[in-house]
């Protein structure tokens, strides 16, 4: 059973059977979010999305950046992601019409950025992820 059933702006509906969030800078002790910080903290989520759903291929959505006004430091100006990261591992139904549907379906893991600690649903969800081009990102796996 699904998390959450989401419908793609493609018509295409998806389900989330694995969902894993956490605070954007949770951790963070010293120095202030910028450019550095902030790729290196996506690249490592990236990386641990590849980890924790072997097989499947990984789509990062872009995060927005705002830079507020605030004291440029050591490390260049402010740059401050959303609150929330979340990794998403997502099901539908197979990309090949010959592939048996009791026998095989799609799969992708999504890496994102939200505001808030809420579970995509419907058509409630990131614009970002309402946009993934699953045909062009998914791929099938034999269940």
């Amino acid at each position: 059973m699904a998390l959450a059933r989401i419908v793609l702006t493609s018509g295409r509906t998806v389900d989330l059977s694995a969902l894993h969030m956490s605070s954007t800078y949770g951790g963070l002790l010293e120095g202030y979010p910028c450019k550095l910080l902030n790729d290196r903290r996506i690249d490592a989520l990236v990386r641990r999305a590849g980890r924790s759903f072997p097989g499947a291929p990984v789509h990062l959505i872009p995060p927005p950046r705002e830079y507020p006004d605030q004291y440029a430091g050591a490390f260049g100006p402010v740059e401050v992601l959303p609150s929330v990261a979340c990794v998403g591992s997502f099901h539908a139904e197979a990309l090949d019409p010959s592939h048996e549907r009791a026998l095989y379906r799609s799969h992708l893991t999504v890496v994102w950025f939200q505001a808030t600690p809420c579970v995509p649903s419907g058509h409630d969800a990131e614009p970002g992820l309402l946009d993934v081009p699953w045909d062009a990102l998914a791929t099938d796996e034999e269940l």
